[in-house]
């Protein structure tokens, strides 16, 4: 996994923790589930990443 991929799905779980606080924050539900869904995108790819890194040291 490269460092820009790294950060860039960092980057996304961090937007989508601060699109869910926002959100709580101002009653928008659309914005929660949005932020919610992007915290998870992002942690999902950061596994898919961490699996490829894992099977290509073996």
């Amino acid at each position: 996994m490269s460092l820009a991929d790294k950060a860039k799905d960092a980057t996304q779980k961090i937007v989508g923790k601060a699109e869910e606080t926002v959100g709580k924050h101002t009653d928008d539900a659309e914005l929660t589930a949005q932020g919610h869904k992007d915290q998870g995108m992002g942690e999902a790819r950061m596994e898919t990443e961490k699996a490829k890194d894992a099977a290509d040291d073996k």
